[in-house]
């Protein structure tokens, strides 16, 4: 079997320099190699073969026979790395804490482990008759949700 800290290694090679990053990497039993990664603007298909054409050239298909795909991290998949959460501040996420909550509402900060959600929600002020509806901030650490992922809007 295909040893990930290689592949991670050859991967890391290529990244120097460039501002992609490496979302993730899963090499199945059956040597299934899928490479993930993500930058800021988005990710050219130009890029994903540049890099699938590096790691072939660094593996041999003689001591080992292996499938590669080397992509996006998906656009509506949940965040893997702190560094999406860092790009995707200021757009609108939906965050399903470990209580299976789920909160929508757009990333305002990101601080280490933790990031802010500003979340709508109807707010009973003293002495009013009615709610209003204002934004209220809650604080999430990125272990200690079950995900966070990009709202997709085509307003």
């Amino acid at each position: 079997m295909i040893d990930k800290k290689v592949v991670e290694k050859f991967v890391n090679e290529w990244l120097e320099d460039k501002d992609y990053f490496l979302v993730g990497i899963e090499i199945s039993p059956d040597d299934k190699i899928v490479v993930e990664i993500d930058h800021a603007d988005g990710v050219w298909i130009e890029d994903c073969v540049a890099l699938s054409r590096f790691i072939e050239d660094h593996l041999s298909r003689d001591e080992e026979d292996y499938e590669l795909e080397v992509g996006s991290a998906g656009l509506g998949q949940p965040f893997k790395v702190a560094q999406q959460y860092v790009n995707f501040c200021g757009k609108s996420v939906e965050v399903l804490d470990a209580d299976g909550r789920k909160y929508k509402g757009v990333l305002k900060s990101v601080d280490g482990n933790k990031f802010t959600v500003s979340v709508p929600e109807k707010v009973r002020k003293e002495g009013a008759k009615r709610p209003v509806t204002e934004d209220v901030d809650h604080e999430f650490e990125m272990d200690k949700v079950k995900y966070t992922k990009y709202i997709i809007s085509f307003k």
